[in-house]
């Protein structure tokens, strides 16, 4: 191969391989709180909208995120038990007559004014209750796993189609995963 060939690919690579990065959630950290009805989730996430996905927003397309928790207790004779599970759906919006995003929660919804407030506020999960203190055994070793994602299914049939081969459309988080038990001693009361 000859080094101007070489130095092309390798550059193309690079080129790639940024753009793969730049549609990635990543989960910069997350922890569980001991409340009185059970245990709350803290998370906070990085990502960026791409470019295609900020212009279907501003061209008025609902972009809808999931963020999924999992409880598992680790079995080394069978499959992993799953303790318990939680999604949250945020559904961020733009109206273009009042120039305003919208950041639906379930039957909560907040009005911002610009791009950044929007995406910051969906960035930030605090005191979502993911566990019920009964589903829960004390001292007992589990995994804790959260992760974000851009929920394709509920996008307008064109852009699903186009999700599927489209790496542009897609917005997603590994799930990060951490270790987790609960001391009955440590009850708030």
């Amino acid at each position: 191969m000859r080094p101007l060939h070489l130095l092309q690919a390798i550059l193309i690579s690079a080129v790639m391989s940024l753009q793969v990065y730049a549609q990635v959630i990543e989960v910069r950290q997350f922890g569980l709180e001991a409340i009185e009805e059970g245990h709350v989730l803290n998370a906070d996430f990085e990502f960026d909208l791409t470019t295609r996905l900020q212009e279907a927003l501003n061209g008025g397309v609902a972009l809808f995120f999931a963020v999924e928790f999992e409880l598992v207790r680790p079995r080394w004779y069978w499959l992993d038990e799953k303790t318990a599970s939680a999604r949250i759906d945020m559904r961020l919006s733009y109206n273009q007559l009042l120039h305003q995003y919208r950041l639906s929660t379930g039957s909560l919804h907040r009005n911002f004014s610009s791009f950044a407030d929007a995406i910051n506020t969906m960035k930030r999960i605090r005191s979502w209750l993911v566990l019920e203190r009964d589903k829960i055994q004390p001292d007992t070793s589990y995994v804790a796993a959260v992760r974000m994602r851009l929920d394709t299914t509920q996008l307008p049939r064109p852009f699903q189609l186009s999700a599927i081969t489209d790496r542009d459309l897609s917005l997603a988080s590994p799930w990060k995963r951490m270790p987790f038990s609960y001391a009955a001693e440590h009850q708030p009361r």
